[in-house]
């Protein structure tokens, strides 16, 4: 047998070599993620311009934050955004999910179509819809028949932009249901259908219960992505769209910063954003974790 002072060694060497594989992670996590929290937080704290000296103002950057209508109006925005997008594209991407579980002919095909526009570049993806929705000579008007300002129209303008983030998102929904469907039992839904569940109860009753892991995970990711949506916003409607209706909080934290040179100000609207996330996540975190049992 081997002897205390023995196994210790090996225990260290062991742990050594662990930490020594996981020093690349560990260092980019701090890097990228860690160090730039408590970057946002101390330049919260302090003015800068981009090019002068950081000058201290203690919590003036705050006062200015809850004094100033031009971040509760941009995260109403938002808001809303995120309700149009985030039903509509949960749904879509389960019934595309449920499609694509069929097999049917093409279904191999449909699979490469939905996912081409997730990994398009978002810029990319505003120019070409921003061509589409062109008003004189965009492809929607000319099949419409009618000349529709799609970009232009304030009562337009939002909707427009959740209707791309919805497309361009669908397949990423879609790829994460499709596999928590592949990771159901199907012995669960032959039992359904003994008991006389018809389609809808089964995927009221059945389906929908077992997904839920899956569905915490779409719901919370896209959650947080829509309310940092800036890239399809930017591109589609530049400078907060007509009469700021789609100057969503990340393109006005990206005002703020470079085109104010207010870094101080983009600062605290960032961290607003960031501990609204966490609140929304934890939240969802609780209701899925209270209402979810995972199979072994």
């Amino acid at each position: 047998m081997k002897s205390a002072r023995t196994l210790n060694a090996q225990r260290r060497i062991e742990s050594t070599v662990g930490y020594t594989f996981l020093a690349p992670s560990l260092i980019a996590l701090f890097l990228f993620l860690i160090a730039p929290i408590f970057l946002i937080i101390w330049l919260s704290f302090h003015e800068w311009n981009l090019l002068g000296p950081i000058t201290f103002v203690g919590f003036d950057n705050y006062e200015w934050l809850f004094s100033n209508s031009t971040l509760w109006r941009s995260l109403g925005i938002t808001i809303l955004f995120v309700a149009l997008v985030i039903p509509i594209q949960t749904c879509l991407g389960l019934l595309v999910a449920l499609a694509m579980r069929r097999n049917l002919p093409g279904t191999a095909w449909l699979r490469v179509l939905i996912l081409m526009p997730w990994v398009s570049a978002p810029l990319a993806v505003g120019v070409i819809w921003r061509w589409i929705l062109g008003y004189s000579d965009g492809i929607l008007n000319q099949l419409l028949g009618q000349r529709i300002d799609w970009l232009n129209d304030p009562s337009l303008a939002l909707p427009a932009v959740a209707t791309v983030a919805v497309w361009q998102s669908v397949g990423y929904v879609a790829l994460f249901f499709y596999a928590g469907l592949e990771a159901i039992d199907p012995q669960v839904y032959d039992a359904a259908m003994l008991d006389g569940a018809g389609p809808i109860r089964t995927l009221w009753s059945v389906t929908l219960p077992l997904l839920r892991p899956t569905m915490f995970f779409v719901l919370a990711t896209g959650v947080i992505s829509s309310f940092q949506v800036f890239d399809i916003a930017y591109a589609l409607t530049p400078n907060g769209g007509p009469r700021g209706t789609t100057d969503v909080i990340a393109g006005r934290i990206y005002y703020e910063a470079f085109e104010k040179f207010s870094v101080g100000h983009a600062s605290v609207m960032a961290l607003i954003l960031m501990l609204i996330l966490v609140l929304i996540t934890v939240g969802q975190q609780q209701y899925f974790a209270r209402r979810t049992s995972y199979a072994n």
